[in-house]
């Protein structure tokens, strides 16, 4: 994944709104009104946060009769979420090695079976 396209991912992910409309749209596509109903916002400020959405290929749009609904777009996610695993992997090989020092520190401590 690009950097640039890296950067404009999680810049739109970085805000709550955007994040709320992508949950939105995992059930379906959506007009502007409807991603716009749960919030205290005007269509205009929503039509900003899709535009970001759309910029970093997490949203699509097409035409519709007079309607242009919103799609989510999984692939961005996924390199997204590709980039992030290297990370996962290298968190669960240091908790792995964590946990075997931690089960060699308790062993040492542990009195022999039988004492006490």
């Amino acid at each position: 994944m690009q950097n640039k396209q890296l950067d404009a991912t999680f810049a739109a992910l970085a805000d709550p709104t955007r994040r709320a409309i992508l949950a939105r749209l995992c059930v379906g596509e959506a007009t502007v009104t409807q991603l716009a109903e749960p919030f205290a916002l005007s269509q205009p400020a929503i039509s900003k946060h899709i535009k970001v959405l759309e910029k970093a290929g997490l949203v699509s749009r097409r035409r519709d009769a007079q309607k242009r609904p919103c799609k989510l777009e999984a692939k961005a996610l996924g390199e997204a979420i590709d980039w992030l695993d290297q990370y996962r992997k290298f968190l669960e090989t240091r908790y792995a090695k964590l946990d075997a020092l931690l089960e060699t520190l308790k062993s040492v401590n542990d009195p022999p079976a039988g004492s006490g």
